[in-house]
């Protein structure tokens, strides 16, 4: 069915007990966003805040009062060093949604930034043209928020959205700082560009604003859209398509457990109205941009799966041919097409596959986004958006149109009220906790596969997949800012929370 306009059809149920009984949840409870929401505010110690809206926080250190010290973490860590420009720039790289940022070929028009603006921050004697040239910027713009209206759920407190661009800076000790940021997207006396070298409260205030536009998009298009909802597709498609004793369908069944029973409990509770809530990018150069542990550790289980998968294909499909003579392979393909996709070219994804290596390829999207990329966007969440000021998920007054105006008391009062900030803290605790009997990458409990070849593959796959995870410990030692999302450790097998 069509939950919403422009949405990938999803399965035809209002709620979770109308699904059919072999993807429910083995206990309804245990995925009750409300309860689960409440309970994460219990324990974290903050629920006496939980119905205070419209009641602000007094100042950025009032904020502590709902924090959870967990010293010596990445959330710690944050909340000591969220207002520097480092810790700003390193989150496009390695925090929730390291997935925006691109190289900058040409300075936009819409963004009309000059040498003498950014000259402070520029490291190497060249101009900004020159920095371009030599790959030295980046950039992050949020032109799809732009004239998106927020929230209008609570008639007391007005919400606001803005559509920023960020421009970032590759200093001389390769990390990535910003700067300069605008906040909408048409350039003019009243949406100025704020810069370093502006009053403290000014730039600290536009940053926020660019955390919070990152929030949005995060939840929505990298979390919900690009790993929940592709991997229900997938998820729909296999069992309408393929039977089960398919070697396809013994493969990808770990990879959509629970998935479509999440997403059916969030259309219910959790993203309904009145709820609570590549390589194309020039970014794919380690030597040029060292610290981007996403798209390492990303490629390094890639690789991983797609030889798992390669290993697969080989043993079931002796030929191209075969491959394109499967019909029940290829009405799967299609149904994700057709239905999963809307039919549409820009997606990426083809209508039909032709050959062993486009079929492994395939296989490989639809593991890969089920297992690591949902890792390496979900669980995340509590380290980077526990400290509300760094991840405010909405904001209560509109955009600055002026510099030199903004104090700390106009920052709180634009920051999430005491009520919203702690449904935020009890939503990302709940969203970044592993299920209770958590199935991870490479374990396949349920013996699909009974043929000694696919049961030697697995073997290696796991035996590759440890070898990562030594990698990336070996890595992180000593590392005040480990990163860990990737590790096939921490990686479970499906979207299912």
């Amino acid at each position: 069915m069509e939950w919403n306009p422009g949405f990938p059809l999803s399965i035809d149920a209002k709620c979770h007990r109308d699904l059919p009984r072999d993807i429910q949840f083995d206990s309804e409870k245990g995925v009750d966003f409300v309860l689960n929401y409440s309970k994460a505010m219990e324990n974290l110690f903050i629920n006496r805040f939980m119905h205070m809206f419209q009641s602000s926080w007094s100042d950025f250190a009032d904020f502590e009062k709902i924090f959870v010290k967990i010293s010596n973490t990445i959330s710690e860590r944050v909340m000591n060093h969220w207002q520097e420009d480092l810790m700003f720039g390193y989150q496009f790289l390695n925090g929730c949604n390291p997935v925006l940022i691109r190289r900058c070929t040409e300075l936009p028009e819409k963004l009309p930034v000059t040498t003498e603006m950014v000259d402070c921050s520029l490291e190497r004697q060249l101009s900004l043209e020159q920095e371009v040239q030599q790959g030295n910027i980046f950039i992050v713009d949020f032109e799809l928020l732009d004239g998106i209206d927020a929230n209008k759920t609570d008639p007391c407190t007005l919400q606001f959205l803005a559509a920023p661009i960020c421009l970032l800076y590759k200093n001389l000790a390769n990390k990535i700082v910003p700067i300069a940021i605008q906040l909408s997207q048409i350039p003019g006396d009243e949406n100025p560009i704020f810069l370093p070298s502006d009053a403290k409260y000014d730039w600290l205030l536009a940053k926020i604003w660019v955390r919070s536009s990152d929030f949005h998009v995060h939840q929505t298009i990298t979390h919900l859209l690009r790993t929940h909802l592709v991997s229900e597709v997938f998820g729909i498609a296999m069992y309408r398509q393929l039977p089960a004793v398919h070697p396809i369908f013994k493969l990808l069944v770990a990879h959509v457990r629970f998935t479509i029973a999440i997403n059916t409990k969030a259309r219910e509770q959790l993203i309904c109205e009145y709820g609570l809530f590549d390589k194309a990018r020039g970014m794919d150069s380690t030597e040029d941009i060292p610290y981007y542990f996403y798209r390492d550790d990303g490629l390094l289980v890639w690789e991983a799966i797609k030889k798992f998968t390669a290993e697969v294909v080989g043993i079931y499909y002796e030929s191209d041919q075969v491959v394109m003579e499967d019909q029940e392979l290829q009405d799967f393909v299609k149904d994700v097409y057709v239905y999963g996709m809307r039919g549409r070219k820009a997606s990426g994804f083809p209508k039909s596959i032709k050959s062993r290596e486009k079929l492994s390829e395939y296989l490989t999207v639809v593991i890969f986004t089920a297992s690591a990329q949902h890792a390496a966007v979900n669980f995340g969440q509590y380290d980077w958006c526990s400290w509300i000021p760094n991840a405010p998920p909405t904001m209560r007054a509109p955009p600055p149109t002026a510099k030199g105006v903004v104090t700390i008391e106009q920052i709180v009062d634009t920051l999430p009220d005491r009520g919203r900030s702690c449904w935020h803290l009890g939503a990302v605790w709940a969203l970044s906790q592993f299920q209770e009997n958590e199935l991870f990458l490479g374990m396949y409990p349920e013996e699909h596969f009974i043929e000694k070849p696919v049961k030697e593959a697995m073997a290696r796959f796991r035996k590759d997949l440890e070898a990562i995870v030594s990698v990336i410990a070996e890595r992180n030692k000593n590392k005040k800012l480990p990163y860990y999302y990737l590790s096939p450790d921490r990686i479970p097998n499906s979207v299912a929370i």
